[in-house]
């Protein structure tokens, strides 16, 4: 049977810690079924059921399933940006905070948890024109930081002038392939040694080609 969570008095309203915990136990529940079963093949009541929530619950925070992988993606893209800021932050040329940011690019992008999602959007987006659409917006949102961390370097004179985001493309390019090796390998977790290795060869690649003296 659903009911309701939050842990609040019958018919009382939740504290905002309980919405708050209760919107994380939502969205975090979305997303495994979205990653188990596919966008396209999950449906919102299949959601609630699975969570042990009231169909009230869900629908009353988002209206159908557009909306709710909308907040799924959304709270990945913050904490993805997030976390590329946090990482470029530091001492040192604006070359060596774009290169933190691009090596935790490469630790996030790796695992296996995180691929399988968006590994999952991406193959029905290749489908879908509408997910198509939102996957590309999705994308630009959460590569902003270092398109920025680009211009930056360009403007100090450490990177050789050029589109900010076609630069960044090509970087990224050069990172998937990383994220690739290391999300095909036979080891359940990315081997550390090996990651920064693979990170290097690539980093090389797009210094030498874009690197400003």
């Amino acid at each position: 049977m659903s009911v309701d969570i939050g842990g609040r008095k019958p018919g009382g309203r939740p504290t905002r810690e309980q919405a708050a915990a209760i919107d994380a136990r939502i969205l975090d529940g979305a997303r495994a079924v979205f990653c188990r079963k596919g966008v396209a093949n999950s449906g919102l009541e299949e959601i609630a059921a699975e969570l042990g929530v009231s169909k009230h619950t869900l629908y009353r925070r988002y209206p159908n399933k557009a909306a709710l992988l909308e907040a799924v993606v959304g709270r990945d893209v913050v904490r993805f940006r997030e976390a590329l800021l946090s990482a470029a932050a530091g001492e040192g040329r604006a070359l060596d905070a774009l290169r933190r940011a691009a090596f935790h690019y490469v630790e996030i992008g790796s695992s296996r948890d995180y691929a399988a999602f968006y590994l999952s959007v991406s193959a029905e987006a290749a489908v879908s024109p509408v997910l198509r659409e939102r996957l590309a917006s999705w994308s630009r949102d959460a590569l902003e930081p270092l398109v920025g961390l680009v211009s930056t370097a360009q403007a100090a004179g450490e990177l050789r002038p050029g589109d900010p985001a076609s630069v960044c493309g090509i970087l990224i390019d050069l990172l998937e392939g990383v994220n690739n090796r290391l999300r095909l390998g036979e080891d359940a977790a990315a081997d550390a040694p090996s990651l920064l290795r693979l990170f290097e060869e690539r980093w090389t690649v797009f210094t030498t080609a874009f690197g400003n003296g």
